[in-house]
């Protein structure tokens, strides 16, 4: 029986969230999340530097086949669209190097997967993510919704997984 490791990224330019998962047989079973902390005070070449070398040592640690991003979405602020699109380019660009399968997918996309409402708050995201991975105690926010992004590209790829 086959199975697949799912690296879900949540990218943020201070911080960055970070779910692993396995999924096979249908299953998900849950391997690590955790968020990379990003020295703010940095120049923003050294951030995307940072959360480059994270991911790279994510997938050097882990050996996932496929990385599952959220996409950007409208802010107000312009600046921090901007930001985080250049921490998700990053984590792409990480990702396409070690020649792994993508995806990306809204907010609502992720919600709507994992939790069954595309409007869900995060407490919601947590609390599903805590019992569909059977975890003993609730994640932190960013990696709650790093495990959802995981969670949400096995749900939609099951028939492609499990072939």
């Amino acid at each position: 029986m086959t199975h697949n490791r799912l690296l879900g990224i949540d990218p943020g330019s201070r911080l960055t969230g970070f779910g692993i998962i396995d999924w096979q047989a249908r299953k998900a079973a849950y391997i690590s999340s955790g968020c990379v902390r990003i020295n703010y005070k940095a120049s923003l070449d050294q951030r995307l530097l940072e959360i480059f070398n994270a991911v790279e040592q994510l997938i050097t640690t882990y050996q996932p086949s496929h990385l599952a991003i959220e996409k950007v979405f409208m802010h107000k602020n312009a600046d921090a669209a901007i930001k985080l699109g250049q921490a998700r380019g990053v984590a792409i660009a990480c990702a396409a190097k070690q020649g792994l399968k993508f995806a990306e997918y809204s907010p609502n996309e992720i919600k709507q997967a994992v939790v069954g409402r595309g409007h869900a708050d995060k407490q919601q995201v947590q609390h599903m993510v805590k019992v569909l991975l059977n975890l003993p105690g609730t994640p932190q926010a960013d990696a709650a919704d790093a495990l959802a992004v995981a969670l949400c590209h096995a749900y939609r790829h099951q028939s492609e997984f499990n072939t």
